[in-house]
């Protein structure tokens, strides 16, 4: 029988009524600061996805066991970023409503404060788990408070003191390293504090955002703001994996730029860590009874 061809991320094909996850992408870049064009990842990445085998030998797992939905790109306003941001709340609170874990593409980074908007009213107590090479706690960037190099501090005005971690981070300006020292968990460098940040969230609602610039650019290129320094994508996975571990209410990716990375290679670095944190989220789910 000939049905509509629609384009899903690999494995990701359940109706929505069976779903614990819903997947949408966020295609907007309006802020970005220096190289645009992450707004192209959502939708290459639904393309390239099928490059990539459903199954995980890294954790016995298989995404034809999943339930996740994929419900698409959102059409966002380029010309107003309020109004983005909106979008992208309403959508975040309407899978939250329904009892499903919102999982987002980007786009860039300043696309995670929609989705925190409608976690924090639904969780109050929300805490936030954030991989990144950049602080991303300017107070305004040229004058404007909506940027990616502020997420987080709009993010921290949600949150209140103590309540987000940040690994990873190699650069910003030397007044945001001073803030986060009084009113963030900042652990920069790498990601060797995650036993420490998966101590401390225990418990707790969780959104779990990685702009995936984390990486170091000699493995991942593909992206508008590279920063040399960055963790390796063994290491970046096995974060992920843990992260996706805690009782996270919603996630993001973000910050991939696919036409700076010809090759491929960084898209199909930001597609096998998606596979394996949308496997983790479902693992209790679908993973077999232990056997005694």
């Amino acid at each position: 029988m000939l049905k509509t061809n629609v384009e899903t991320f690999l494995g990701c094909e359940a109706e929505l009524a069976d779903a614990r996850i819903v997947i949408f992408g966020a295609p907007f870049d309006s802020t970005t600061s220096f190289r645009p064009g992450t707004r192209f990842a959502s939708k290459v990445m639904r393309g390239e996805s099928y490059g990539l085998e459903t199954y995980s030998p890294y954790q016995d797992l298989d995404m034809e066991d999943a339930a996740v939905f994929d419900s698409g790109d959102l059409e966002l306003c380029f010309g107003d970023t309020e109004t983005a941001l909106k979008d992208i709340e309403e959508r975040t609170a309407e899978i939250l409503a329904a009892g499903k874990l919102p999982f987002m593409i980007g786009g860039e980074h300043l696309v995670t404060l929609g989705a925190i908007r409608a976690a924090v009213k639904k969780y109050p107590d929300l805490h936030i788990l954030h991989f990144d090479a950049h602080t991303d706690l300017r107070e305004e960037y040229l004058g404007a408070k909506l940027s990616h190099a502020s997420v987080l501090r709009r993010a921290w005005e949600l949150t209140g003191d103590g309540r987000i971690w940040q690994l990873g981070i190699r650069s910003g300006l030397r007044e945001e390293f001073r803030w986060a020292k009084e009113h963030t968990n900042l652990r920069p460098f790498n990601l060797k504090a995650m036993p420490e940040a998966l101590a401390a969230l225990q418990g707790k609602p969780v959104y779990f955002t990685i702009d995936l610039d984390v990486m170091d650019p000699s493995v991942f290129p593909g992206t508008g703001t590279p920063e040399y320094g960055g963790v390796t994508f063994g290491e970046l996975m096995e974060a992920a994996v843990a992260g996706c571990g805690l009782n996270v209410v919603g996630c993001d990716l973000v910050e991939l730029s696919p036409a700076y990375d010809q090759s491929g290679a960084s898209t199909a670095a930001a597609l096998k860590i998606m596979r394996e944190m949308l496997l983790k989220l479902e693992e209790p789910f679908i993973k077999g009874p232990v056997q005694v």
